[in-house]
């Protein structure tokens, strides 16, 4: 008996510890996607449509989450809606991110992953994986609040693009 009173109130210690640690926390984020080059190349034949994606866009993308170890680590759901000059579409996607100094001006490490789908020319659009890594400047304005600016690369669609987003933490 006396090592089950022990175990609970260590387990409760341990609890209260962990949940100090752990924060809910957003951001909402806003980019251009620079079009840079389509990875696969087609010999076109009869019947070919175009590639799936082959122009600059904008996304829109907003994104709930934890904040552990000191609010440096992030990881979060997101949702996104795409439109590639007139061409609209959604991606979801896990955003895992990494501040590593606690100064009001620190760099970032991103990394998003998941999934795009495209209504473009084909029949019911095109959906495929969405790979994205990113650094950038992370600005806090408050202890809850922060902008940042980041780029890097993004892979989707088959094509490779240029993503410059700017967002706000909360």
């Amino acid at each position: 008996m006396r090592h089950l009173l022990t175990t609970t109130i260590l387990l409760l210690a341990l609890s209260m510890v962990a949940k100090a640690q752990i924060n809910y926390s957003g951001k909402f984020e806003a980019g251009y996607m620079n079009f840079r080059y389509n990875t696969v190349q087609v010999d076109p034949g009869p019947g070919w449509k175009g590639d799936y994606l082959n122009d600059n866009g904008i996304d829109i993308n907003l994104i709930n989450g934890l904040t552990f170890a000191n609010k440096k680590i992030f990881a979060g759901l997101g949702l996104g809606y795409l439109n590639f000059v007139g061409t609209n579409g959604v991606s979801a996607f896990v955003d895992l991110e990494y501040l590593p100094l606690k100064t009001k001006l620190t760099p970032l490490l991103n990394v998003k992953l998941g999934y795009d789908h495209i209504w473009n020319q084909y029949d019911g659009g095109t959906g495929t994986m969405h790979t994205e890594l990113g650094i950038g400047l992370n600005y806090k304005l408050t202890e809850k609040f922060g902008l940042y600016v980041k780029s890097g690369m993004l892979y989707t669609q088959q094509s490779f693009l240029i993503p410059i987003t700017i967002g706000l933490r909360y």
